[in-house]
């Protein structure tokens, strides 16, 4: 952080409006874990089926998600990135305190689901409006700082869970109903921040962008960046979408990204922790406190993926990334095949962690929000997120079924397979994004 406001002092103030819009990921982060510590408790007091616990009382949250990412692009586009970032923090707010206050299992979905569209659209607006204020040079960073926050809310609310546990029988109502506070002080935040610049120009609202632009990079010629960016739009047809043909290679590029993003097996690893552990040989109470260790393995590697991602590039980290996937999940699959004793598994699935957090956790989000011109980045980002959410629906709810039928060994060892074919992406395919203008990027990827 610190050779991030070295530059000059000006640069503190991207600096502070990117973590405001990265608190987005505090919430999206605290938001999918606070439910795990509830769970049991709501399914014994509705006295839920298994089915209708699974799919309407957890479920709902993840279908929220999906058409969140799904649709999020439209009011990221129409009404811009800032006044999305703001109803999101609103739909946070009403979803911990509906949450909260629900006395029947549907309610409760309903508000859940509230929830859900707000995770789903800020994968979108948070990362595309840090991309646009953030200066080429520490874009990776800046824009990483929302994964960061996504793994520090998740580490938060296990902890929360964790000490809220104990107050009584209500304490589920606390567990998902403090999360209103970070939201609520998150949406004051988000209405100080300035509308982004590269959105403002889209929509011709040009003294408007000029003096966002002065703020944000006072050492060069606004002008200059705005020739730049009207050249990009000047290229393009009006109402044009991601899916015409010369937009195929980044559309491509995004699919890709997040389709590997899911196929490593994180989510089902993060959802079943515990569960996974203790198929392996490990009593419950030792699986709790490594759920508590891939939370801070997790924030750690993030740390590390963010300091390297401007220096290194986000190439070279997918390929760290891709090396520990294929040797850590092979040795999880191996240790459920040659059914090696119980402590040697949490070392491989913290090394399994710490490939995530350093290569895909990192630079999804920043390389998707990337390589899509101003114009369509909404789209663009709401496609790369949305296949990314359906598969993290679809994932996590096959692992139970797959592990009772072809066993756990293969599911890891079908995850390692597809982590080969990732590293073939990043060798062939993925092209090098950092400290390249948006600008340039879309000159360089649109055929």
């Amino acid at each position: 952080m610190l050779e991030l406001t070295k530059h000059h002092h000006m640069n503190k103030k991207i600096l502070i409006w990117s973590i405001t819009a990265a608190l987005a990921g505090f919430l999206f982060g605290f938001d999918t874990v606070v439910i795990s510590g509830a769970e049991k408790k709501l399914q014994l007091l509705w006295g839920s089926s298994d089915m209708f616990h699974g799919v309407v009382v957890i479920g709902m949250a993840l279908w929220g998600t999906v058409i969140g990412a799904f649709f999020g692009g439209i009011p990221t586009n129409k009404l811009g990135r800032k006044s999305t970032l703001v109803w999101i923090g609103v739909l946070y707010t009403i979803s911990a305190l509906g949450s909260a206050l629900a006395n029947d299992p549907i309610t409760f979905a309903v508000f859940r689901f509230i929830g859900g569209l707000g995770v789903g659209a800020s994968t979108i607006a948070a990362p595309a409006y840090i991309s646009e204020i953030a200066p080429a040079k520490d874009r990776g960073k800046l824009v990483g700082l929302y994964q960061f926050n996504i793994v520090f809310g998740i580490l938060v609310a296990f902890l929360s869970n964790y000490l809220l546990n104990n107050i009584g029988e209500n304490a589920w109502r606390w567990m998902v109903g403090v999360e209103a506070i970070p939201a609520a002080i998150y949406t004051l935040f988000v209405l100080t921040v300035p509308k982004s610049p590269r959105w403002l120009l889209t929509k011709f609202r040009i003294s408007e962008a000029l003096g966002v632009l002065k703020i944000i990079n006072p050492d060069q010629n606004p002008e200059k960046l705005m020739m730049e960016i009207k050249d990009e739009m000047e290229n393009t047809v009006p109402n044009e979408n991601i899916f015409l043909k010369k937009y195929r290679f980044p559309l491509t590029l995004a699919f890709l990204i997040a389709f590997f993003n899911q196929l490593s097996g994180i989510n089902a690893l993060l959802y079943y922790a515990p569960r996974i552990l203790a198929e392996a040989g490990l009593e419950e109470s030792s699986a709790l406190l490594s759920s508590i260790g891939v939370g801070i393995t997790n924030l750690l590697f993030t740390l590390l993926g963010i300091y390297l991602i401007d220096r290194l590039g986000r190439k070279q980290l997918m390929y760290i990334c891709s090396f520990g996937y294929i040797i850590s999940l092979s040795l999880v699959s191996a240790a459920f095949f040659f059914s090696w004793e119980g402590s040697v598994m949490p070392i491989f699935l913290f090394m399994f962690i710490a490939a995530h957090a350093i290569g895909q956790g990192t630079v999804i989000w920043v390389f998707i929000s990337e390589i899509f011109p101003n114009h369509l980045r909404g789209s663009g980002q709401s496609f790369g997120s949305s296949v990314h959410w359906i598969l993290a629906a679809i994932v996590p709810s096959l692992v139970p079924v797959l592990f009772s039928t072809i066993g756990a060994g293969m599911v890891f060892l079908f995850f390692a397979i597809m982590m080969g074919f990732q590293l073939l992406f990043v060798i062939f395919m993925m092209p090098e994004t950092k400290g390249i203008t948006l600008e340039e990027l879309s000159k360089k990827l649109i055929k």
